[in-house]
Formats: C-alpha cells, structure tokens, sequence
C-alpha cells in the first residue's frame, strides 16, 4: 500500500533527520578512485570568527546546488569544505577576551597565547560549519581542512622556501600600510577606504633664500614635518622660476629642494606637491626615483616621532590641530577647501590606517601576475559574468609587490631565522637545529606571521594534499569552478591563480563565478548600523531551508544583486507546500498500484508510447523543462532554472495536469486506463522530485522515502536525461490550445461575474476544423475545468444572442448569458465601483503631481505609491472595459 504524506509539510521534523541520514551513509563523500569523472568544487574557507550571513548563504547554497547536480549526473563530486585561521580577526577575539579578564597577550606570552587560540577555537570556531550544516551543505566533511592544520602549514612552508629560493620573497624597507591599534601591517586590499569630509589646506613653504615662496595643498599637514622635497611638473610654466630652488620646510625651518617629475598632476591644488617618502605610497615611489631621504615623524602607534621637533609623543590628529594653529600663526596658512578625502581604515577594527616605512617580507609579483594575466586572456580559467575581465586585467597589470608579513602571533611563523653569531638569514623546511653559515647555535626566528591569504592562496591544491602527490590531487585538479563573491576577486582569486599556475602548472579552476551581493527589498546593503540585517538562521527556523535556498537561486540573477524580503521567501514557502500537496494527492491516487507488475505487460510500453494528448503533452514538456534546466545549471543562469521549474511545477504540472487526469484516477471501472495514467503520473513526479533535489533537498528526499519504486536516496538517484523521443509539438499546441480556452471561459465568467456554482452554456467556433476537433476530443475536460454544463462546437445555429466573446488563435468562444446574470444589477454594481475606484485614482494622481511629496518623500514611498497608482488605473481601465461589455448586452 502507497504511504501517505502527512497533511502539512513540517521541515522543522525533517531536516535534521535526512542531514543525519546523508552523513551516517556517506553520500557526501568524494571516493576519487578514477571510476567517474571527476568535479570539485573549493569552499571560500569562512573564517573560524564567522557566524553564517546572507553572503554566505547566497554562496554556499549556490555551490551546493552544483555539486548535487554533478554527483546525481554521474560525477565522482567533491566539495572540499575548511575554515580559515583568519589571523587578525580571531587574535583581536581572543584579546578581547584577555582584556576582558585584565590581562594582555604581552603578559601572557607567545607559546601561552598561541594556545589560548587554540583553545578558543576548540570550543568556538566550528559554530560557522555547524551552521553550513543546517542550510544543506553536501561538502566532504571527512576531509575538512583547516589552514593552520599540519598538511597546509606543510604546504604553506614549502610554497614560502620555493619561492625565497627562486628570489620571489624578499625582505625590504618599503612603504606599508599599518593599523596602529592592530599593530601590523596591512595588505592593500586589507585597507577599506571611506569618502570622509576633511580640507584641502594651501600652506606656503618660503624660500630659503630671498624673497618669494611656494603654495602647496595638502589634506595631512601634520605629514609636512616629514617632507623632504617640493614637486613642480617640468612642464608646468607657473615653477619654471623654482626649479633647483631651495625651500625652508615650515615650522621646522629644515632646507629642502624644488624638484621636477611629470608625476606632479597640474590641475590638482595648487601644482606644487609636498613629498613626504615615509607616510605616503606615491611620494615614497617619487622619492626613489630622486634618491630622496625618508623622514619618519608618525610612529607604529600614531604618535609624532623626534624627527617632528616640538611635536614629538603627540598623536598625530592632535598634532594636525596645533600645527595648523602654528602655521596661522606664522602667517603661512593661506586658505582651508572643503574636501573630500578618501580615507583608508583597517578592514577589522577600522582604525585609520598610517602609512609608514617598515622592514617587511614581500612577495615580487610581476611575474607571477603575468602567467596569471595570460591564464583568462587564453581561456584556460574563465571569469562568469565576462564584465569582469577588465578589473582583473586592470588590477593584475597595476599589482604592487604583496606585503606578506603580519606583526601578530596567530598565524604560520615566518620560517627564517638569524644567526646571532654572524647576522646571516636562513630559510628553511625544517626548522634548523644550527646556522648553515658559521655553525652558530643561536638562531632568532622571524616573529612576523604571514599574511592570512597566503595560506588561502594555496587552498585549491594545498587542500587536495600537495606536496604530496595524492589521488585527489591527480583527479580534481584543476577544480572545475569557484563560486564567489566579487568581494574577493582580488583578495583571494587572483592570488590563487598566481600561486595554482606557479606550483601546479596549471590553473586552479577551470571557471569562476561571481555572484553579486545580497540586499535588503529596497536595494540597500545589509548593515547592523542601518538595521536591515536579515538573519538567515531565523528565516530558515520560520519558512523552512528550502524555501530559503529556493528563494536565493530564484532571485541569483547572474551579474544583479539580490534583493532579498521575507514576503518573497513565504511565497516560496508556498510553493514548496504545493509541491507537498501535489504529492500527497498523487500518493493518495495510487491505490493498488505496483511499479514492478505492469497491467497486463502494457505499462513499459504505454511510457513509451503516450496513449493520449495529455500524456504526450506532459511528458514532451517535461524533456523540455529538463533541457532548460540542465542548460541553465551549467551556465550558473540559477535564477533561470529555479523560474523554469516553478513555473512547469505550479501551473503546469498542478494546476493543470493533476486537474486533466482526475477523471481517468478517479475512474475505478476502467483499471487498465487509470493504471497507464498512474505510471505516467509516476515517472514525471519522480523526475520532477530528482530535477528539484539540488534546490529543495530536504523535502525531496522526505517524499522520495515513500515514492513508490523509488531506491535508496535522492541524492544519488540519476538526474533526468532528455528523452527526444517524448518530443511531442502536436501534442503540445493541441493541450496549449485546451488550456487556453479554458483559461478564456473561467475569465469570462471571472469579468461577468457569473457565480462559482452556476453551470453555463458555451459556443466554440471556428472555420479551422482541426481547431474544433481537438476541442472536441477535449470536451469532458473543457466542461468539467470551465463549469460548461453545455458545449457546442461549429452550431450550425451560429452564434447566440446576448453573449459575452473571447478569442483564442481562429476560435470564437461564445457564452450566452441572459438568465445567467442579471444585466441591471451587474451595471448597478459596476457603477458603484467604478465611481469608488475613481475618486481613489484621482486621489492617487494629485498626490503623485505634488512636487512637495515627490521632494521630500523617500525614494521606495515614492516608488510604491507610483505601483499603487498604475494598479489601479490599470483596474479602472478593465472595469470601464467590462461596464461598455455590459452596455452592449442589454442593448444587443
């Protein structure tokens, strides 16, 4: 006997119970024996610090619905899933926490610190993976990875001696970015720059000799105690007088020259540029090429250093006000601009960043960027949405060499160390028990860590085991995409690629998707400051994870950012209760029913051969709708193959199919016909349940259990295949032909407002006869779906008097309806409305002609007052349409 679902859906019941059930049997795991195809997929390791964001939820359920694609299509599917270390970010929690106790990490030393992370992370940092877990995520848990675990660290080290060997790491004096609450050094993409109002200040710096001087603008004054050089564009006749002059630096009374370089921009402040090597990135590269001395006068804690004279051990905002007081005073403040300047802060605590000059470790990545560059350009990786290639290709050309080093404690060590003895620097694998160079015992390591996308750079095939020559390795890479935010474009995937094409050879995957962003209904980016963070967890306890994930990939429209509310989720919380419903009728209808013992031996043969138009009509659709399904899925077109199965589920699999067949399941003297209608009923539920399951896996694996003829789970049941043999087109115009004129009957009945319960009389006519037989073959359905207690087709009596009219394709649909509705009444009741409605509308049109409320009203107001407007119009106009079909019937 078919089991019976339970009358509502209850994901709450179901999730867990199915999630345990993939684990506990292994469906999740990669078996890279060589047997299939390879297909992997590399999570965005989340820092341990996450907790699961919209961002996240859009990414991984993106992934997740490849990655059960490609294992249910045949593939041997890996989704390698770890976490990131997150050096900065997890070191500032753990400090808070040390604060928060009255101690400080200094107190506690490095070896005792380094342990208490680790401890944090033992009983906090897997909260994120837990979370992946409650959206569906179908990763590889056996092979989690973590980028401070013993083979990456191994991997990490190895990547670090090659390429100090190869000369790519150096250690340098350069200009770095520098967080002087975090107290390290920041990359250039670690450094968030915000419009911030500020000046534009015009100082002038005096000759040192004689009479005149020269104006500069500057947005950091306090910088000025650092400049060592005044720029003029050669080029620029207003400083032609000034070249090769001599300046005294005000304040400070320090000589410094006049120099040309063409980098000096003539239509910025005043032409003239202060050149301060030490707090500035383009200064610092002018400085170079002039072999000018750098002049340190802000410290790694923002304070004034000696070299700022009177100004020493004062912050440097608190420097920038006296100075200025002093430049006023000595007359040499010409005049302060309103200016918006781009300010940079860190990207975790968000201190203002200071450029400073520092002894860091870097990568030379000009090469590197090179291959990398030549990788898209080729096509052997490419970036989905192609708009993309020219930020790449913009950013890559323009790279600067990469700081790696970082003045923490939580991280991968620097593997070099100093020899005491004779000062010489050794990089090595292991760490050395004595120096190569003298034999010296005692060696000093490096205390910097390295930066935190060093070790994710090489995640595509540190975590696949290299160094070591693994069966993953030779399998899954390269991986066969990257799904990601365009956040970390450069962050991470530029990186990656570098670093895949230098140690591997090849790319590290063959295609990258970028998604765009989720936001709030109005468009706005999600942020607690503004209020308007939806939290993913709490939507996926009220709707149900499957509507959530349903929600994002219909709305994952490639290269548009998603805007995300909750009504829409409950619209597809709905969408899931009818899949629900649509199978619980079905399983309801299948009474004594067997897949394994066809009637009669016909039931292989009566899939093959569609015995009526509705079977072929339905089983020809769905080839179609798996066709534009398995295309959109592997164009990453998400939104599109939500949409398509949404649509074929709800209205033309429910809403029509299921009515179409009632009356052959409902039919209990004909078996042989309701058992072939049952099988085909069958076949396209469980091709509807398998092309669903990517999407929606939880509910499709709970209906699945009690489908009958069903084995095993879902998850590795084969995805649906096009069968061009159910292509059917005749079939297909004839149901579209049915459908469309049932669809104009019940809206004739709908405008003329003929009562649900009342049976009507309908006159079909046509001079195309193929047209009026096909109806005709559908007249039961026509009757019992239109509530026609009467269908004429091609009356030789024409057609009636007092009728309303529709036309679909060169059928003339006809419904008398004197007796059916009184004519009166209904002009009665359409003027009452009609006169209500247009007070409303003309209510609605003086608000949207107010210039006052379009000014001062916000944006979305305006916009959803404009949508109430044209609905209503729109309503009034099919009124007055239907009052003028009124008119004509009393009169006619």
């Amino acid at each position: 006997m078919t089991e019976i679902l339970e009358k509502v859906y209850d994901p709450q019941r179901i999730e867990a119970k199915w999630y345990r059930f993939w684990e506990e049997r292994g469906f999740f795991h990669a078996k890279a024996d060589g047997v299939k195809p390879g297909y992997c997929i590399v999570i965005p390791p989340p820092n341990i610090t996450d907790v699961l964001h919209m961002g996240h939820a859009l990414n991984n359920t993106l992934q997740d619905i490849l990655i059960r694609f490609k294992r249910m299509d045949g593939f041997d599917a890996l989704w390698m899933p770890g976490t990131d270390h997150a050096g900065i970010a997890t070191q500032n929690v753990v400090e808070r926490q040390l604060a928060a106790e009255g101690a400080d990490r200094h107190a506690l030393g490095r070896e005792a610190f380094v342990r208490r992370v680790w401890e944090w992370k033992a009983a906090s940092g897997g909260h994120i993976i837990t979370q992946l877990k409650r959206l569906g995520c179908s990763c590889d848990w056996s092979r989690e990875r973590f980028t401070l675990d013993e083979g990456l660290s191994r991997a990490v080290r190895e990547v670090f001696v090659r390429l100090y060997e190869e000369g790519l790491i150096y250690k340098g004096d350069y200009i770095i970015n520098w967080c002087p609450r975090c107290q390290t050094a920041l990359a250039d993409l670690e450094v968030e720059h915000e419009p911030t109002d500020g000046f534009l200040y015009h100082i002038k710096y005096p000759l040192a000799q004689g009479e005149g001087s020269v104006t500069v603008a500057t947005t950091r004054p306090e910088t000025l105690l650092g400049d060592t050089a005044v720029a003029v564009n050669p080029f620029d006749p207003r400083y032609k007088k000034f070249h090769g002059a001599t300046l005294s630096l005000p304040v400070l009374k320090r000589p410094i020259p006049v120099i040309t370089d063409a980098y000096v921009a003539l239509e910025f402040g005043t032409g003239a540029l202060k050149i301060t090597p030490a707090h500035d990135f383009n200064d610092f590269e002018v400085a170079r090429r002039h072999d000018l001395p750098a002049v340190k006068v802000i410290d790694e804690a923002g304070l004034m250093t000696a070299a700022a004279g009177k100004y020493q051990g004062m912050d440097r905002f608190a420097c920038r006000a006296q100075i200025l007081k002093d430049l006023k005073a000595d007359g040499l403040l010409v005049k302060m601009e309103p200016y918006t300047v781009p300010v940079g802060h860190c990207y975790r605590c968000k201190t203002v960043v200071e450029p400073l000059i520092s002894k860091q470790w870097f990568v030379a990545v000009k090469t590197l960027a090179a291959a990398a560059i030549a990788a898209v350009e080729d096509g052997r990786t490419r970036l989905i949405p192609a708009n993309w290639d020219k930020s790449y290709y913009d950013w890559m050309t323009n790279i600067r060499d990469w700081c790696i080093s970082r003045q923490i404690w939580w991280g991968h060590r620097i593997p070099a160390w100093t020899c005491s003895k004779c000062g010489l620097t050794t990089v090595s694998r292991e760490d050395p028990a004595a120096c190569p160079h003298c034999e010296g015992r005692d060696l000093v390591q490096e205390t910097d860590v390295l930066d935190t996308w060093f070790s994710s750079a090489l995640w595509p095939f540190s975590t696949l085991g290299w160094p070591t020559e693994t069966p993953e390795l030779k399998l899954f890479y390269p991986t066969s995409v990257l799904v990601t935010a365009f956040d970390i474009l450069f962050f991470w995937v530029a990186r990656m690629m570098m670093m895949g094409i230098h140690f591997m050879g090849e790319v590290p995957f063959r295609e990258v998707y970028i998604h765009a962003l989720v936001r709030d209904p109005e468009g706005q980016k999600m942020s607690k400051s503004k209020g308007n963070v939806i939290d993913p967890l709490d939507l996926m306890d009220k709707y149900g994870t499957d509507a959530f994930r349903f929600s994002l990939a219909a709305f994952a429209a490639m290269g548009r950012d998603v805007r995300l509310s909750e009504e829409r989720i409950a619209g597809y919380r709905n969408f899931a209760n009818k899949v629900w419903n649509a199978c619980r009728f079905t399983f309801m209808n299948l009474e004594g029913f067997d897949p394994a013992s066809p009637a009669g031996g016909a039931g292989a043969d009566a899939y093959k051969k569609p015995r009526s138009a509705v079977e072929a009509w339905i089983m020809s659709r769905l080839q179609q709708v798996i066709r534009e399904t398995r295309n959109s899925l592997d164009s990453y077109a998400f939104d599109q193959a939500a949409n398509v199965l949404y649509q074929f589920i709800w209205h033309e699999f429910c809403d029509w199919y299921l009515e179409l067949i009632k009356p052959q399941l409902y039919d209990k003297e004909d078996a042989a016909t309701r058992r072939l209608c049952q099988e085909v009923l069958l076949k396209v539920l469980s091709a509807i349940l398998r092309l669903l399951h990517p999407f929606t896996p939880f509910i499709t694996e709970e209906i699945w259990q009690k489908l009958p003829g069903a084995q095993g789970s879902i998850m590795v049941a084969p995805y649906p295949q096009p069968d061009p043999q159910f292509d059917h087109p005749e079939a297909e115009a004839e149901l579209n032909l049915v459908m469309a004129t049932i669809t104009a009957i019940r809206n004739i009945r709908g405008e003329m407002n003929v009562p649900p319960g009342t049976q009507v009389e309908v006159f079909l006519h046509s001079p195309e006869a193929a047209s009026i037989e096909a109806l005709n073959r559908h007249r039961q359905s026509i009757q019992i779906l239109g509530r026609v207690q009467n269908l004429h087709c091609n009356s030789p009596s024409g057609p009636p008097a007092a009728a309303a009219k529709a036309v679909v394709d060169q059928v003339d649909i006809f419904m008398p309806l004197a007796g059916v509705i009184d004519f009166a009444e209904e002009a009665k009741r359409l003027d009452r409305e009609l006169e209500k409605l247009g007070k409303e509308v003309s209510q609605a049109q003086r608000k949207m002609s107010n210039e006052d409320f379009l000014a001062k009203a916000p944006a979305e107001v305006v916009a959803k007052e404009q949508a109430k407007l044209q609905a209503q119009t729109e309503k009034l106009n099919k009124l007055k349409t239907h009052r003028e079909r009124i008119k004509e019937l009393m009169e006619g």
